[in-house]
């Protein structure tokens, strides 16, 4: 009988079995989308500056070799990380489920949305990204064993309006799920990121973890984190365009990353 050897881990890559997920860096309102919104020009592109995890694509992902799953078009289109179903999603009473209908502040962003249009946009844009994360995850499953799903997103200083403003803000929240987070991966995060000198909380602001909807409480080999980084740890706020050590920032948190998935798949075999 063989088992699979770990391989030896890189200053920044992660391991095979990773894949990451960026569901929230895309600003792309397709054309045939931007008539559903009913707010102005500039008011839109004030909810893109907010809502967007800008960069994040670059901050997580850029030179790394394992599988990335990445949104094609703005969450104010189609956000790929809530429930189809309303019912099942806790952001929907708030008008932020999977079709937006209000702005962050809570005020009218989009007209209401025929039963054509949502088919057209969940088919255009959210069924096709859970494929590709769903074959993502298989293929990792396939050729190692297990998978660990890193859910890769940034969020203001300063809480949004919908936002709770009395949560601790770290500059780094590991999101964590009661089933696919175990507690050596959730610790093997939150301390590879404090050895970088940036404050770490769990669960706090932001808490949970994605993996494909046929995986969810039913397949334990599919391990999740989710990791919050502080945009201004490496963008300009007024501008929200990278500082001028982005590529430093970003090596740090592709780091920690790396060195935290090889300490947690070394402490599972």
């Amino acid at each position: 009988m063989t088992t699979e050897r770990e391989p030896r881990a890189s200053a920044t890559q992660l391991p095979p079995w990773v894949v990451l997920h960026v569901p929230h860096d895309s600003a792309q309102v397709p054309a045939w989308t931007r008539p559903q919104f009913a707010v102005d020009d500039a008011t839109l592109q004030r909810e893109l500056a907010r809502m967007t995890d800008h960069r994040t694509f670059d901050l997580f992902a850029s030179g790394q070799r394992c599988a990335c799953v990445r949104a094609e078009a703005s969450r104010l289109v189609v956000d790929v990380e809530r429930f189809v179903d309303d019912d099942h999603e806790p952001m929907a009473a708030r008008g932020l489920g999977v079709l937006y209908r209000a702005t962050s502040d809570g005020a009218l962003l989009r007209h209401p949305i025929d039963e054509p249009t949502r088919a057209r946009l969940l088919a255009e844009f959210y069924a096709p990204h859970h494929e590709r994360l769903e074959a993502a995850v298989a293929a990792a499953l396939a050729q190692h064993g297990r998978c660990v799903v890193i859910d890769c997103h940034s969020f203001p200083r300063e809480p949004l309006p919908f936002e709770d403003s009395s949560l601790l803000r770290p500059q780094i929240c590991i999101g964590t799920d009661a089933f696919h987070t175990p507690p050596q991966l959730r610790d093997a995060f939150v301390a590879e990121f404090a050895r970088e000198g940036w404050s770490v909380a769990v669960d706090t602001p932001f808490a949970g973890a994605l993996v494909p909807a046929t995986r969810f409480r039913r397949d334990a080999r599919v391990t999740a984190v989710m990791v919050e980084v502080e945009r201004e740890l490496y963008l300009d706020p007024a501008t929200w365009l990278p500082r001028a050590d982005f590529a430093a920032v970003a090596a740090r948190v592709q780091a920690a990353c790396a060195r935290a998935a090889h300490r947690a798949g070394t402490a599972r075999a």
